[in-house]
């Protein structure tokens, strides 16, 4: 009694990888394959390329990010130093400004300006407008950052929060750069979708007569 044959397994995704870059590269003979197909095996691939091109365009970006703005944060880091200031008056009521950089001094809480007194070594007593917390009164102890002349200054920039806007800003590009890769692609593939919509109307005009036999009545008529 014959063998019924067995149905042959699908080719592994390793193997339909290597035939869909032997089709885009041409090398693969295939009589039965439309120029249309090799198109769409070249447009993945071009977009595959692409984003391997942009993942590398992406992360080196941000390294060259990092270690650009990394001297700058290390000279602030140096010259800028934490000391403690006394609070010699309660809030003034300006809240505006303090809020717009607390994100960098002590996170988003209820920060507020008030006067207050620090020395630091080296320079005469200062006086001036710190920040604070918001439920900060007389005499209480606040942190503040000062320059080498014992002004206040901005907090330095720390490493990991070099780091994280650097990954961010990488992140951010690779994520416009695959959003243009697959815009492309999808226009590059309904483009050939058409076209094939269109090479098989122009073809089924061509052949439908004869198929259908209206041609033959058209001669006899």
């Amino acid at each position: 009694m014959p063998s019924t044959p067995r149905p042959a397994r699908p080719a592994s995704r390793p193997r339909r990888t290597g035939r869909q870059l032997r089709r885009a590269l041409g090398a693969r003979h295939e009589p039965l394959a439309r120029p249309l197909d090799r198109s769409r095996a070249r447009a993945w691939l071009l977009t595959v390329v692409g984003g391997l091109l942009a993942a590398a365009l992406s992360v080196g970006g941000a390294l060259l990010l990092f270690h650009t703005t990394a001297p700058q944060a290390d000279t602030d880091r140096a010259r800028a130093h934490r000391i403690d200031a006394v609070v010699t008056a309660g809030s003034s009521g300006n809240t505006r400004n303090a809020a717009s950089t607390s994100r960098f001094s002590g996170g988003y809480g209820d920060r507020v300006e008030v006067e207050a007194s620090w020395s630091y070594p080296g320079s005469t007593p200062h006086t001036g407008t710190v920040e604070a917390p918001g439920s900060a009164v007389s005499g209480s102890v606040v942190p503040i950052w000062v320059d080498p002349d014992g002004n206040v200054t901005t907090p330095p920039l720390d490493p990991a929060a070099l780091a994280v806007s650097a990954a961010c800003t990488g992140a951010g590009a690779l994520l416009v750069l695959s959003a243009l890769l697959t815009l492309g692609l999808r226009l590059r593939l309904k483009a050939l979708d058409r076209r094939a919509e269109a090479g098989w109307t122009a073809d089924w005009a061509r052949l439908e007569p004869l198929w259908s036999g209206r041609a033959g009545h058209r001669r006899e008529d």
